[in-house]
């Protein structure tokens, strides 16, 4: 059973890797100004946001669980980011403060997870307002743009002539950390067996609830990790950055496979849905959609990620056993006295 869904959850990950290829592909060949160097750089750094969270998230979706208020905390971090530069605090000592806010965050969320056993969706949606709610009182609606030039360089630059953004090196970094954390190590391989069947988990001996806390503090992390970045990439900082990602983040992961129920799906999946709602969104700007339809195909595509790998299931489902009922029955001889 373990290798049939495992092989379901390839074929998935094709499926969307295939659709990125043809996105691409129909793109460059149909879409005035999408293949420039400038423009993809646009699309690389507007998609990392989404593609750092759902790092975390893609974790925290198979162990079973959810994370809403990622977009939140980094709206938070960033809110803190500005305040605290407005107070003359150097830059260098302003990012270490606001990854301990994020890291807070998702402990908060975790705590609220794994000691009082209440839901993660119920739990985050709950503290997507909360933290929203501080972000506007640290900051108001103030708007802080004067940050370090060399930072903002980094966050929105290029290398050089090519189409790399700087930030898109340690982005890198963090995917392999996340695949080989997810996909072979122990660790890794208990986050499935928690996704697939928490009871099931305790009986091996799983630390399901220590688990899952760390999961939560990685995602507040990485979530503030991202408004530390969204605040440098767009050289502002207010207290809505990032409203609304939580959508997209989402949306992304499931379409990448990963299954909403837990247990299943891959990183690489994951990620290939990052980059095709990113290139989708930004083939849609470039066709001057109006921002409000983008947010419908985000929604539609959010539901289809949800519906195709269940339809797709049911159908490997009645073909092997439709497979199985034609299948020739072999009849034992029968013994002679």
């Amino acid at each position: 059973m373990a290798d049939f869904s495992l092989s379901r959850a390839i074929r998935w990950d094709t499926v969307v890797g295939a659709l990125l290829i043809v996105v691409l592909l129909l793109s460059f060949g149909t879409v005035d100004g999408f293949g420039n160097a400038l423009n993809l750089s646009f699309l690389i750094g507007n998609t990392l946001p989404i593609a750092m969270i759902a790092l975390p998230m893609t974790l925290l979706v198979v162990s079973g669980e959810i994370d809403l208020s990622v977009a939140s905390t980094a709206g938070l971090s960033g809110a803190v980011m500005g305040a605290l530069w407005n107070q003359g605090m150097t830059i260098e000592t302003i990012i270490p403060i606001c990854l301990a806010l994020g890291v807070v965050c998702g402990l908060i969320n975790g705590l609220l997870v794994t000691r009082l056993g209440l839901p993660s969706l119920a739990v985050t949606i709950g503290t997507l307002a909360a933290y929203r709610g501080i972000a506007q009182i640290v900051l108001g609606s103030d708007a802080v743009t004067d940050f370090p030039t060399q930072y903002l360089d980094f966050a929105a630059g290029r290398i050089g002539d090519t189409f790399i953004p700087y930030a898109f090196l340690p982005f890198l970094v963090l995917l392999a950390i996340a695949v080989v954390a997810l996909h072979a190590t122990p660790f890794g391989r208990s986050i499935f067996a928690t996704g697939a069947s928490e009871e099931a988990a305790r009986f091996a001996g799983i630390r399901v609830k220590r688990q899952k806390l760390i999961l939560f503090t990685v995602t507040g992390l990485m979530a503030s990790l991202t408004g530390i970045f969204w605040a440098l990439h767009y050289a502002s900082a207010r207290y809505d950055n990032a409203t609304g990602l939580e959508l997209s983040v989402v949306a992304a992961v499931l379409l990448g496979g990963i299954d909403f129920d837990g247990g299943k799906g891959t990183l690489g999946g994951a990620i290939a849905g990052v980059f095709l709602l990113g290139a989708l969104q930004n083939v849609m700007s470039l066709q001057d959609v109006s921002a409000q339809s983008q947010i419908v195909v985000t929604g539609v595509l959010l539901v289809l990620s949800v519906l195709g790998p269940r339809v797709a299931r049911q159908i490997s489902v009645a073909r092997a056993g439709r497979r199985a009922a034609s299948a020739p029955v072999s009849k034992e001889p029968t013994p002679t006295t």
